[in-house]
This record gives structure tokens, C-alpha cells and sequence, in this order.
């Protein structure tokens, strides 16, 4: 079968991508193969009762299918430079976020409607960071929760799927350089496309070496992110929630200097497990619904660890994290801030009498033997930073989740339409190690897409 285009990967680079395609050249035939199911097919089979934890499946329907691993995410869409990735740095700033932009109104026509776009312009808890040597990064964040987020993606797909070819549960097994364009071979089938869009995700990072290597596609060690998950009672953020919903606040230790910051805010919501690659971590979700939400907020704390010579393989090291916590917790590890600071391991006694209830069940545990000195050192720094802002961050019963793994995919060289050294083979998403959100990653497909029609 051939393709004008084939795109690998359903997640929002490849969905933008498609749909941008389809738009500007409708009669464009083209073919989207992602390894995960179509998105009313994904459920993740931990129910709390009858399964209460991971039980590693084919393909993680957390992780992977339409929608990629942000469809169950609390659907938050910043609108920045300062963070999210550096599409920037290829694209220009004003360019960006122009395309940020143009991303969430078509959020907005798909049934994002009536959410709310947060913003920390002109807030006074700006100052109120600086005073505590944190750094509040500026963005406009759009929040549609995981819910709403769900509707969109199949609005989204609604509108797309009888003018696009979408293979399913499809993992494609290679990638070739043909005369013509692009072969990739796929059950066991090929398929031809003479454009080449590849947007596989952090979850793709192994599969994206591989095809980098296989073509020859110079590539350069990305960081790997390395932290927990902080569960308290949403009244201790709230002050910074109701009015900016996610707050990202950057912390440079006095003891190292390591930069700590908080990642992905949830008011009112959910911890979850992740599978990645067969190692649970943990992450959250939250949603627009109130009927759906919890008396709890989480957010990460998450430490970036840059490797130089001769050591290059900082997935690597974080996945020997993860695996680590696995092997101790049978999965995530759950401990008090209290034990934590006194050298003891959580018990489930000590969980049950705190004055919080855990949204996610992990084993109770001791994370000192987790993570690494340096970070845990950082992390705990930064918690009692927080504490002045966010009075009750430090208590006691702050439920600390590990471990928190942000995978990136080695930072693959593409020029400033992200086109590979292959011509017409373009290489977007977070799967690229250039954008690292929802917002960089759709704004990266609706880029190349009209690279490809203008061209």
C-alpha cells in the first residue's frame, strides 16, 4: 500500500500532523501506524479490587495509543518558551508559540470549550518565590483535565478517521530509505510512503535509537529527569492553584547547586502508576469534572541529571532507578515525609493513621534506598523551600510516591523544518528529544505538516 505520507505514532504530533495535512491538502492520501489501540480501546486494567497493580501488558494503554501517553494525562497544554521542550531553538520563539497557539483553539473547537487558560503574568506569587529564592517560570497554561481531554481526542479523531488510513495495535518493525520515499515493514506487511513523519514518544525512545542508527542519523545524549510524586492535601496549594493551576517553581540547592523543580501539577487529582518499557514509575492525573476529583493534590519534584564522557546512556540510568524501587516495593514505593527525615521506613500502620488518604495504592517504604543521595538530599531540600510558600508542604503525612522517571529520547539531529538528514523524513514529538509536553509536541506536527505542503 502506499502513502503521500506515513506518520508513525497517534500521539499529538502525529494526530496534528494528520489533521493539518488533511486540511491544507485533503486529497493527500495518508497512513498513521501507531502500536497501541484506538482510544476506546484503551483501559488500563488496574481496578483497585480485582487487579490492585501492574500487570505489564502487551501495550500499556496508560503509555501508548491514539492519543499517546498524554490521552490519560490531566490534558495540560502550556503555552511557553520557558519550558516543554526546545522546539524553539529550531523553529524561533514567536513562531512557536504562534503554533501553541493556533493548537489550542483547535482544543477549543473540539470540545475544549469553556475551560479556563491560567496564566502567571502579573501574579504576585512571583514575587512572593523570588523572596524564597524560588523562580516561578511564566506560561499560559491550558487546563482541560484528563476528561475533557478525552473528548477532544475523539472529536478529534472523529474528524479524521474516514479521511486518514489509522492502523492500530501496528508496531512497526523497521524503517528503509527506498528511491521513492519511505518503506516500513508492519505485521508482517509493507507500506510506502514518500514523506516519512515519525512522532513515537518518550515510550518509543529505544525503538527511535535503533531506526537513528539503522539510517544514520547522528544523535547526541539527552538528560534523564529523576524524582517522586508529592501527594497532599489540596488545601496546602491552593492558593497557587486556583489562580495559576500549575505552577512551575524552579529551586537551586545549597548543598549542590542541582536544580529541583516541580512538574505537573494536579489540583485535586489522582496519583497513577506508568509503564514504561516494563518499569512501573509513577505520575498523575487530574480532572475538570468535580465529581471526579479528590481532597488531595500531587505534583512531581523532579531532579535533571546531564551526563558527560564517557557515560551516555542516562535512560539507562534511570530505568536502574525505577527498576530498584520495583525490586524493593513490587512496583511504587509510597513514604511518609516524616519517616523519611527520621530514617524510617513507612509502615501501613503509619499510612493508615496519617491525616491523608493515598489516591494510589504502592507499598509503604523507605525511598533512601531508592534514589540516590544527591537527589534525595535535593528533593527534600527543596520540600522545606516550599514549605515558606506553601506552608504544610513539610509536614509529616506529605505522601512522597517513587519513583518518578522522565525518560528522554536521545536528541536527534534534524535541521529548522525537523527534517532529518533523509530528505522527507521528519522526526517530531518527544520522540525526537526536542519537545518534552503536549503543547511542543502538537505545535512540532502542525510545523512539519505545512513544511511538507509548502514544499
Amino acid at each position: 500500500m502506499k502513502y503521500d505520507v506515513i506518520i508513525i505514532g497517534a500521539g499529538p504530533g502525529g494526530i496534528f500532523s494528520a489533521y493539518e495535512l488533511n486540511k491544507l491538502d485533503p486529497e493527500m492520501k495518508i497512513g498513521v501506524f501507531e502500536a497501541g489501540h484506538s482510544l476506546e480501546k484503551r483501559h488500563c486494567p488496574i481496578d483497585g479490587e480485582k487487579v490492585k497493580s501492574c500487570i505489564n501488558c502487551k501495550n500499556c494503554s496508560i503509555m501508548s495509543g491514539f492519543g499517546g501517553a498524554g490521552a490519560f494525562s490531566d490534558g495540560k497544554y502550556n503555552i511557553t518558551n520557558d519550558f516543554g521542550g526546545t522546539l524553539h531553538e529550531y523553529i524561533g520563539k514567536k513562531h512557536a508559540l504562534d503554533l501553541m497557539k493556533y493548537v489550542d483553539t483547535i482544543n477549543m473547537a473540539y470540545g475544549g470549550e469553556g475551560t479556563k487558560l491560567y496564566s502567571t503574568a502579573g501574579t504576585k506569587f512571583k514575587k512572593e518565590c523570588i523572596t524564597h529564592d524560588l523562580h516561578l517560570l511564566d506560561a499560559s497554561v491550558r487546563h482541560l483535565g484528563t476528561d475533557i481531554n478525552y473528548i477532544v481526542l475523539g472529536n478529534l479523531y472523529s474528524e479524521l478517521k474516514d479521511k486518514v488510513d489509522f492502523h492500530f495495535d501496528a508496531h512497526v518493525d523497521s524503517v528503509e530509505s527506498t528511491d521513492g520515499g519511505y518503506k516500513i515493514k508492519c505485521r508482517g506487511e509493507e507500506f510506502f510512503g514518500k514523506k516519512c513523519i515519525i512522532s513515537v514518544g518518550r515510550i518509543g525512545s529505544k525503538w527511535m535509537e535503533g531506526v537513528c542508527r539503522d539510517l544514520g542519523i547522528n544523535t547526541k545524549s539527552n538528560r534523564v529527569d529523576i524524582g517522586v510524586r508529592v501527594e497532599l492535601p489540596a488545601e496546602v496549594f491552593s492558593h497557587l492553584t486556583d489562580e495559576l493551576y500549575e505552577s512551575k517553581i524552579v529551586y537551586c540547592t545549597e548543598k549542590y547547586g542541582d536544580k529541583v523543580r516541580t512538574f505537573c501539577m494536579n489540583p485535586k487529582g489522582a496519583v497513577v502508576n506508568e509503564n514504561t518499557n516494563g518499569i512501573i514509575t509513577v505520575n498523575g492525573h487530574s480532572y475538570e469534572d468535580p465529581a471526579k476529583q479528590t481532597e488531595n493534590t500531587n505534583f512531581a519534584l523532579l531532579v535533571a541529571k546531564h551526563f558527560s564522557e564517557p557515560f551516555k546512556d542516562s535512560n539507562g540510568y534511570g530505568e536502574s532507578i525505577a527498576r530498584l524501587s520495583n525490586m524493593l516495593g513490587g512496583g511504587v514505593i509510597v513514604q511518609r515525609f516524616g519517616d523519611l527525615i527520621r530514617g524510617r521506613r513507612s509502615t501501613q500502620s503509619r499510612i493508615d493513621e496519617a491525616f491523608i488518604t493515598p489516591t494510589l495504592k504502592a507499598t509503604p517504604g523507605d525511598l533512601s534506598l531508592v534514589l540516590p543521595k544527591r537527589i534525595l538530599d535535593g528533593i527534600i531540600e527543596m520540600i522545606y523551600a516550599l514549605d515558606k510558600v506553601a506552608p504544610g508542604t513539610a509536614n509529616d503525612d506529605t505522601l512522597l510516591y517513587g519513583v518518578e522517571v522522565k525518560f528522554y529520547n536521545m536528541e536527534v539531529d534534524v535541521d529548522e523544518n525537523l527534517e532529518s538528514c533523509h530528505k522527507g523524513l521528519y522526526i517530531i514529538g518527544d520522540g525526537s528529544g526536542i519537545t518534552h509536553s503536549l503543547s511542543h509536541a502538537s505545535a512540532s506536527g502542525v510545523h512539519v505538516a505545512r513544511q511538507i505542503v509548502n514544499k
